[in-house]
């Protein structure tokens, strides 16, 4: 992703993303960091699907409530990529091209418009993932929380299958397994590992198995591990999977459900293909533009689909530009190739209409 560290153009990418979430944000640019990609995708959220905003940096992923599409932001969750797992997603009835996003602190579902841009988002992000770990001298996670179930999908308690919940009796979520259980069936609180310093709520079989497996994946340092709830009868409904404020779950109201009316479709403005050794410093989504950067030899960028094939000549230090949504059909991934002194490489390219 070198080919765009520093560049004015995604310093200015960067700033955006930062004015966008303004002071509830916090500030984004550091050297080498390279806006990959933004998009709106359905993130699970407790009670129901949600639009959120994401944008894929070469080293961390953010996403937040959106407030005005394309211009205003809060909510803002940072996770570093080197504790980011994907996991595929079966399509469910209308619950289709999704994946898991997996982390230390949280882990949740998020759905895609369509089987393509979920193909972008997930190589975008393994890519990135691989890089920041065998480039960038990271160490990858090795525990992941628990995707939590949705309060919609269980009606009764998980763990005793007896207690219906209603107004009265509310649902709680294990952070250990992700279950929905009662009050009855949660009694306790334990650390576990990633999801901060405090306590969280368990429920009753996943506390055993902690404290019968010699805490497994629990910390084990500290006062209070094993806190009950009993102490404490106030109800709690904390939607984040590490029951803390940053990723409390909580916060992702549904004051931004106003206007639904989302463009979901994805801008990937980094290619997945170092483009250094081609002489290419930059391609930008929905435009075939570059900047000729090798000798003195004179660069072709070449596009099209079965139909229709064009080129694009351009010398060295020159830059050309010319919409690419009049030529190829939106939504669909393009190889382009881009040659340079003999030298070609293939990138994936997503057009914009």
């Amino acid at each position: 992703m070198s080919v765009a560290v520093n560049s004015e153009v995604n310093a200015r990418r960067v700033a955006n993303v930062e004015a966008c979430f303004g002071s509830s944000g916090q500030p984004l640019a550091a050297y080498g960091r390279v806006l990959v990609g933004e998009g709106v995708l359905v993130k699970m959220c407790r009670k129901k699907p949600k639009p959120r905003q994401f944008f894929l940096f070469n080293d961390i992923l953010i996403y937040g409530n959106i407030l005005i599409s394309k211009r205003r932001y809060n909510k803002q969750h940072i996770i570093p990529l080197e504790e980011v797992q994907l996991q595929d997603l079966e399509d469910d009835g209308d619950m289709r091209n999704g994946w898991l996003v997996k982390t230390r602190a949280k882990s949740f579902a998020v759905y895609a418009a369509t089987n393509t841009e979920k193909k972008e988002w997930m190589l975008h992000i393994e890519r990135c993932v691989h890089d920041i770990l065998t480039k960038g001298g990271k160490k990858a996670a090795t525990e992941h929380a628990a995707v939590w179930i949705p309060d919609g999908e269980a009606q009764k308690c998980m763990a005793c299958q007896r207690t219906q919940f209603t107004m009265i009796q509310r649902r709680h979520h294990c952070r250990a397994c992700g279950s929905v259980v009662c009050a009855s069936c949660s009694t306790h609180n334990y650390r576990i590992a990633g999801l901060g310093k405090r306590p969280v709520r368990v429920c009753d079989k996943c506390f055993a198995s902690f404290t019968l497996s010699g805490m497994s994946g629990v910390a084990d340092d500290g006062d209070g591990i094993g806190e009950s709830n009993n102490t404490n009868k106030r109800e709690t409904n904390l939607g984040g999977a590490n029951g803390g404020s940053n990723n409390n779950e909580s916060s992702e109201s549904d004051d931004d459900e106003k206007n639904t009316n989302y463009d979901h479709q994805p801008t990937f403005y980094s290619p997945t293909t170092e483009l250094s050794s081609v002489g290419a410093e930059r391609l930008d989504i929905g435009l075939a533009r570059a900047e000729a950067g090798v000798g003195s030899a004179a660069t072709t960028i070449t596009f099209g689909d079965n139909n229709e094939t064009r080129s694009i000549p351009f010398a060295p230090g020159s830059e050309t530009q010319q919409q690419m949504h009049t030529h190829v059909p939106a939504h669909q991934q393009k190889q382009f190739s881009t040659a340079a002194n003999s030298a070609t490489t293939d990138l994936l390219w997503h057009t914009q209409s």
